[in-house]
């Protein structure tokens, strides 16, 4: 897949990842694929440092035999299962993925590598790998810990691997099997890593799988690592509360590049929040006029960092879309959540974005301790009210690290992970089972559509829209009939503040 998949010929490093989209049945039919950002940030870091190394992509391939192709035809000294830490999809902890990563480190082993992984399911969950899988484990931000270790395994320093921070390693006389060095804090000035090794995947696969789909390629990049909110549902197992930005000029060169070497129609930030200081967005669109760079973009972000400033930075500098993490058209959902955001946020985020020629897209979020029908109606009503061009729908899941995991842990049975994105199972007792959660994103999504259309005026809407609304009339009459009987009810607690966002890291 790079310049050192040479046949025959024996590399350091292979760093591999095992999001195959094969295995994902809603990536499949959505055909977006993106290649693992932080895998080839890492290769890159390595590479800087004189070391021989190779990426094995997932992405693309059928399954884990691609991979025992490729790790016969390279033969590392070192195999690093490095997941894609900008991926939400990594972040979900899929359990298909987790098959396929230790299968891929049980062949590494067998094939007389050193194995190590790293990873949001390997910080949450170390105990899974380590053992007869995985030789070590990088916890959090691994990009350091990672070049430390390969440079003790492959004898350039002296050491002790088990003593990096950030490393884990089994111990079955440890605190659950594992034994952890001293905690490494993530990097707080990001730019010192040097841009992607894009030269390590096939590019034109890509491509040639976003123009057979959508007629348009989209690539991926990052501006910060991290999310300084306070959600209490959302996992974030590598940099937890922590944020660090790239400087506006490092990301404009790195949109250069891609813009000049791959030619990308479209650019995904794939941050968890984009734009965090409408100042920083608009410097960047500066930086990107200065080098003729501009592609159009989508991001996430949140509806009350939506300033006027701040979308009108974000046109300047070339977004065309921005997804909203909305959740809830319920208050005392959102409240519950510790979202920190007023539905008046997200109206106006909305209206901002329409009058900027912006298409605003909804995160949505059913399935959160406490919701009741009328919740779930206001939710309705808000995205029949604001239209937005698009809505993502989701079950509640708890994950480990999170508040809300540490709350329902107890009321967890069984199942721990979704098998892949298009699970929506729900893992603890809400109000509702599972399959009235997926009759839910099912109508709500078809509700979106019907009403865009009719928005544009397009003929034959109308018995569609009363079809749907039949629909929910009739979810309406039978949602008792889908209740649990002791759902899990949480105990209010106090709002978290608001964080400091005025430095380029916390």
């Amino acid at each position: 897949m790079g310049e050192s998949s040479v046949r025959g010929q024996m590399i350091d490093v292979l760093l591999a990842s095992a999001n195959y989209m094969a295995l994902d049945r809603k990536q499949v039919r959505k055909q977006k694929p993106y290649p693992p950002l932080a895998t080839l940030y890492a290769a890159a870091h390595l590479r800087e440092a004189g070391i021989a190394v190779d990426v094995f992509d997932a992405t693309l391939a059928a399954d884990e035999r691609a991979f025992d192709a490729h790790l016969a035809r390279v033969r590392p000294r070192v195999v690093c299962l490095f997941e894609d830490n900008f991926n939400f999809l990594s972040k979900m902890c899929l359990s298909r993925m987790r098959e396929a990563a230790t299968a891929m480190a049980r062949a590494s082993r067998a094939a007389g590598a050193l194995v190590i992984a790293a990873g949001s399911d390997v910080t949450d969950r170390p105990h899974l790998y380590l053992g007869d899988a995985v030789d070590y484990a990088l916890l959090g931000e691994p990009d350091h810990a990672l070049r430390e270790v390969i440079d003790i395994a492959l004898g350039r320093v002296a050491g002790d691997i088990a003593e990096v921070a950030g490393v884990a390693v089994h111990d079955r006389h440890s605190d659950g099997g594992v034994r952890v060095a001293a905690g490494r804090p993530p990097e707080r000035r990001p730019d010192v890593f040097p841009r992607p090794a894009w030269d390590l995947v096939d590019i034109d696969a890509y491509r040639a799988v976003w123009t057979a789909a959508h007629g348009h390629f989209s690539l991926n990049l990052v501006t910060t690592r991290g999310c300084p909110f306070h959600c209490n549902w959302c996992a974030k197992p590598i940099w937890g509360q922590r944020y660090a930005m790239h400087t506006p000029a490092r990301i404009a060169d790195d949109v250069a590049h891609v813009k000049a070497h791959y030619a990308p129609d479209h650019i995904w930030f794939a941050d968890d929040i984009f734009g965090l200081r409408p100042e920083w967005v608009l410097e960047f669109a500066h930086e990107l006029d200065a080098r003729d760079a501009r592609v159009p973009f989508t991001i996430q972000t949140r509806a009350d960092l939506l300033t006027p400033a701040a979308v009108d930075a974000l046109a300047r500098a070339g977004c065309v879309e921005a997804w909203l993490g909305a959740e809830s058209g319920s208050q005392a959902i959102l409240d519950a959540m510790d979202k920190g955001t007023r539905l008046g946020d997200i109206a106006e985020a909305r209206d901002r974005l329409r009058a900027a020629g912006i298409r605003a897209a909804f995160f949505l979020q059913f399935g959160y301790p406490g919701e009741t029908f009328a919740d779930i109606e206001a939710t309705r009503r808000m995205v029949v009210d604001l239209l937005p061009d698009d809505i993502g729908v989701s079950v509640t899941y708890p994950l480990p690290g999170t508040r809300l995991f540490e709350r329902v842990r107890r009321e967890i049975r069984g199942k721990t992970n979704w098998c892949d994105s298009d699970d929506l199972s729900m893992m603890f007792l809400g109000t509702y089972d599972s399959s009235f959660y997926r009759e839910l994103h099912a109508l709500l999504h078809r509700e979106l559509v019907v009403r865009l259309a009719e928005s544009r005026g397009e003929p034959g809407t109308a018995p569609e829209r009363e079809d749907v609304e039949r629909t929910w009339a009739r979810l309406a009459d039978t949602e008792s009939t889908f209740r649990n009987r002791e759902p899990v009810v949480l105990s209010a607690q106090a709002a978290s503040p608001r964080p400091d966002l005025s430095g380029a890291w916390n």
